[in-house]
């Protein structure tokens, strides 16, 4: 077997990015030898075997985008070569060169898929040049198809992720918000049967809550909802909004503000009425 890859005239070899890798599969070193002479102009990295089980191995251990086979050799038939090259290497492309028209055998071959084109000896030159050109851009074709499928499933598979991630951060959100409005339920309701008055002012100072010992302080409690409270309750802040001691119903009350959003997300204050002077 004679696995030949191609080097410049200093005999250095040339690297090829990407590889266009030509397996030439032959009985006849002078068939071999004139193919390598013809096809070397065209850069390919070329490859040679001397008969099918040779090619098979070549194949084996060499990634190859293009055979080029005899049919008429010792051992096994090219059409057979090609069949199991088909398996072996099934994204390779495949063309038979003979001299003989064994037009049954050809047709087998071509039917099944083993073979892309058939030539016949003697070839010529430019016609040889240009199916084997063809064979190589035909390759490139179904490898940047195979790349771009890959690209398509990464990206769908990375897209599958993503959306995967974000329904489970969509139902930790809606989980936490579902907790939030419980927790909120629960501390709207401790605030309602707190005997302490509570009045709770949305960031603009607006009210937004009154429990039911504020509601009972203030006789419209009801209709100050919405309402802004240094509007409203003036009594409760000094011209600039600031809390006081408040007179209520001639009674002195200590007005406490308590800004929330130190430990939670919540916004706006509570507004606290405690007798002025009682016993705690």
């Amino acid at each position: 077997m004679d696995v030949h890859d191609e080097h410049d005239m200093s005999g250095t070899a040339v690297p090829a990015a990407p590889p266009r890798t030509l397996l030439l599969v032959d009985d006849e070193p002078n068939i071999l030898a004139s193919l390598k002479r013809l096809l070397r102009r065209d850069g390919y990295h070329i490859l040679t075997a001397n008969g099918g089980q040779e090619g098979l191995d070549v194949l084996a251990s060499h990634a190859v985008d293009v055979i080029v086979s005899d049919q008429r050799m010792p051992g096994m038939l090219g059409a057979d070569f090609l069949r199991k090259a088909k398996l072996l290497r099934p994204q390779t492309i495949r063309i038979m060169l003979s001299g003989y028209t064994e037009l049954q055998a050809v047709t087998d071959a071509v039917n099944e898929g083993a073979i892309f084109k058939f030539l016949t000896k003697p070839w010529e030159d430019h016609q040889l040049r240009e199916h084997i050109a063809e064979a190589f851009r035909l390759k490139g074709i179904d490898d940047d198809n195979v790349r771009l499928n890959a690209q398509l499933r990464d990206a769908n598979q990375a897209l599958a992720a993503a959306n995967a991630a974000m329904q489970a951060l969509v139902r930790q959100q809606q989980h936490q918000i579902s907790r939030d409005e419980v927790s909120l339920g629960i501390a709207r309701e401790l605030l309602q049967f707190l005997p302490l008055p509570v009045i709770g002012l949305d960031e603009d100072g607006m009210i937004a809550f009154i429990n039911a010992a504020a509601a009972n302080l203030f006789e419209r409690g009801a209709a100050l909802l919405g309402n802004e409270a240094a509007i409203v309750l003036p009594q409760l802040f000094d011209g600039q909004g600031a809390p006081r001691l408040a007179a209520i119903d001639g009674q002195p009350y200590a007005v406490a503000v308590h800004p929330m959003g130190l430990h939670s997300r919540s916004r706006g204050s509570l507004v606290t009425l405690s007798r002025h002077g009682a016993d705690t």
